[in-house]
């Protein structure tokens, strides 16, 4: 019988571009169930996996869900408070330190929500909400 010959590997490897799968850095529900979805395919037979195992997996699994669903509530509760404060400023006369360390007082004229922490317009400067060191009287 004739043994077909082997083919060199493509350049570059095994693969002829590089994989595009990233990997996860998290787990998550659909980690948690896969993983366990596996555990329970590749069990024995006559060895299944205790009842109370199985059980206590799924609570820690909603235990899970739900802790990731806190956190993700405190992380917007978190950023509409930064939003309320900045719009507070509105009129007021604040001060913040520049890069080179010099303090600046000026009136809050403005505030811009675009990216994660608010900017405030102080004169002609945009600050970050959390530059602001104070509110002068």
């Amino acid at each position: 019988m004739p043994i077909d010959p082997v083919t060199a590997p493509a350049p570059g490897g095994m693969y002829a571009t590089a994989p595009s799968r990233v990997p996860q850095q998290q787990m998550d529900s659909k980690v948690f169930m896969t993983l366990l979805v596996t555990q329970l395919q590749h069990q024995d037979p006559g060895s299944p996996m205790d009842t109370n195992a199985m059980i206590g997996q799924t609570t820690q699994l909603a235990m899970m869900e739900r802790l990731t669903e806190l956190s993700a509530q405190g992380e917007e509760a978190f950023g509409l408070q930064m939003r309320a404060a900045a719009a507070a400023l509105i009129g007021k006369k604040v001060s913040y330190a520049k890069e080179d360390g010099t303090e600046v007082t000026g009136i809050a004229s403005s505030v811009s929500f675009e990216g994660a922490v608010p900017r405030v317009k102080v004169g002609d400067a945009t600050v970050p909400l959390d530059q602001i060191s104070g509110i002068v009287s």
